[in-house]
C-alpha cells in the first residue's frame, strides 16, 4: 500500500505516468495526437483542472497542471482510463496500456519550480536527443499553444466512442498561465529563455560528440510495439514534492510529515472504534467512506 497523499486545492504538480514495457504506444501519428488531445482536454473541463503545458512522448507523458478545485486525483484517473480505452482500440489491444507503477504526481512548491518544471516538460524531446529543435517534435505542439495564446481542435476519436454518446463531439486543448502564478510575460520569457538555452546546450554536444538526432522521419516510422534500446534505472527515488529552494523544501516536506502522523493517528483511532478527525487534505476515505474530516 502507497503512502498516503494530502490533497488540497490551489496546488501545482507535474503528472507523469509511463507505458507498460517502456513501448511506443503513444507514439506520435495523427490519430494518437488526436486521441491525447481529447482525453486531456476533456477530463481537464470535466474536473476544473488548468493546463499549463503537456509533452506526449512515445512512451510516456508529462503534464503540467493547476488544480484549483482539488480534483486532481480524479482527473488523471480519467484521463488515463480514457487514453488506455482509445490507444487499445486504436491498435487492437486489450492489455494494460500503463506501467503497474503508479503515476508520478510531483507537487511544484513554489513559481521558480513551476518554470523549471515547464522548461524540462518543453525541451524532453531536445534532451533526448530525438529532434534539434523543440517545435520539430511530431507530437502535439503544446508550447506553440501555450506561447501563442491559441487552441487545439480535437475531435471525438470515433474508434472507440459510440456516435451517439454522451462524449463532446469536439473539444478545445486551451493551455493558459493560470494568474496567481505572477506575471504572464514573464513567466512566458522565462520559458522562452530556457528552451533557448537547452536548445543551444544539445547543439554544442552534438558538435562536441558527433551524436545526430534521430529526426522527425524516423520517429514517425518507429513502430508502438517496439520500445528504446537503452536500460532505464530501477529502484530509484520517487519524490513527491519539487522545490528549488531547501526553506521551502523543508517547510513543504514538514508538512507532509505532519499530514501523514495525523493520518496514522486518526486511522489507528477509526479502526479501533472510537474515530478522531482525518487532517485536512485525506482524499480518499473521506470521498469513499465519509471520515470526518478537522475543520
Amino acid at each position: 500500500m502507497s503512502t498516503p497523499r494530502q490533497v488540497l486545492s490551489g496546488r501545482y504538480y507535474m503528472l507523469t505516468r509511463r507505458c507498460t514495457q517502456r513501448q511506443f504506444l503513444l507514439r506520435p501519428d495523427t490519430a494518437t495526437n488526436n486521441v491525447f488531445a481529447y482525453c486531456l482536454a476533456e477530463a481537464a473541463q470535466r474536473f476544473g483542472i488548468e493546463l499549463l503545458l503537456t509533452q506526449q512522448m512515445s512512451n510516456h507523458h508529462h503534464t503540467v497542471l493547476f488544480d484549483r478545485l482539488g480534483t486532481v486525483v480524479e482527473f488523471m484517473a480519467h484521463f488515463h482510463k480514457l487514453v488506455a480505452k482509445c490507444q487499445n482500440a486504436l491498435h487492437g489491444r486489450w492489455e494494460n496500456l500503463w506501467s503497474s507503477e503508479p503515476p508520478c504526481l510531483l507537487h511544484l512548491v513554489d513559481t521558480a519550480d513551476v518554470i523549471d518544471k515547464l522548461i524540462y516538460v518543453a525541451t524532453n524531446p531536445v534532451k533526448d536527443g530525438l529532434v534539434e529543435r523543440v517545435h520539430h517534435w511530431p507530437g502535439i505542439n503544446a508550447v506553440g499553444l501555450l506561447l501563442g495564446e491559441r487552441s487545439l481542435l480535437a475531435h471525438c476519436p470515433r474508434h472507440f466512442f459510440r456516435e451517439q454518446g454522451p462524449m463532446p463531439a469536439e473539444v478545445f486543448l486551451t493551455l493558459s498561465i493560470p494568474p496567481e502564478l505572477g506575471d504572464r510575460d514573464q513567466v512566458l520569457g522565462a520559458l522562452r529563455k530556457g528552451i533557448s538555452e537547452v536548445e543551444g546546450e544539445q547543439a554544442q554536444q552534438r558538435l562536441a560528440t558527433g551524436r545526430r538526432v534521430l529526426g522527425r522521419r524516423a520517429i514517425l516510422r518507429q513502430s508502438w510495439r517496439d520500445s528504446p534500446s537503452s536500460r532505464e534505472p530501477r529502484r530509484n527515488l520517487r519524490p513527491r514534492t519539487a522545490a528549488r529552494c531547501r526553506w521551502a523544501r523543508a517547510e513543504a516536506l514538514g508538512r507532509n510529515r505532519e499530514f501523514l502522523t495525523s493520518y496514522r493517528a486518526a486511522r489507528v483511532a477509526w479502526l479501533a472504534g472510537t474515530p478522531i478527525p482525518f487532517p485536512v487534505g485525506t482524499y480518499w476515505l473521506r470521498r469513499l467512506v465519509g471520515v470526518p474530516i478537522s475543520s
